[in-house]
């Protein structure tokens, strides 16, 4: 299994965990050294992070896909959005998930690959998202939608520019 992600006491834990459940872990702080790794040896899965400073978690997806399509591959990030989600999935994800996620979570993500469409998880039940949660998709679903122009965001949701700022800087609302 490759892990990408740059949160250095994160990726560490979360391969520990990994290794506990049997896996052989390959981790990576950014994409580049993924990429390095991947082109080694292809990992069977992959976990990647969403945000990093040397890259975004999306092209590393792409590129993780090229190298080789069987790859199953989960995007895991604190700062989720639907828009990204979509994006992630169309790219060739297995499946998105929200930071904080137990490894039983992620493991699951990637078993939905192997069911049909519509089917759930066995001990997996997707919740209503909150109105706090909602809102938080929304405003990031609108600035994904003006190509990350904060003003233009802030126009369509009739928001004061650095207030939404704020409101996008919190960790979105747990579901």
């Amino acid at each position: 299994m490759l892990l990408v992600d740059d949160d250095d006491a994160f990726r560490s834990r979360l391969a520990r965990a990994l290794e506990g459940r049997g896996f052989e872990v390959r981790a990576a702080s950014e994409p580049a050294e993924a990429l390095r790794l991947a082109r080694q040896e292809s990992p069977e899965f992959a976990v990647v992070d969403l945000r990093m400073p040397s890259g975004h978690g999306l092209e590393l997806v792409r590129d993780l896909r090229a190298i080789d399509p069987a790859t199953k591959i989960v995007v895991l990030t604190g700062y989720g959005s639907i828009s990204s989600a979509i994006d992630a999935v169309r790219l060739g994800a297995t499946h998105y998930l929200p930071k904080p996620a137990t490894v039983d979570e992620l493991l699951a993500a990637f078993r939905r690959d192997d069911l049909p469409p519509l089917q759930a998880v066995e001990g997996t039940q997707d919740a209503t998202p909150s109105l706090a949660r909602a809102e938080w998709e929304h405003m990031n679903r609108v600035l994904g939608d003006c190509n990350g122009n904060i003003s233009e965001a802030a126009r369509r949701l009739g928001l004061h520019r650095r207030s939404l700022q704020r409101k996008l800087q919190k960790r979105p609302p747990h579901k």
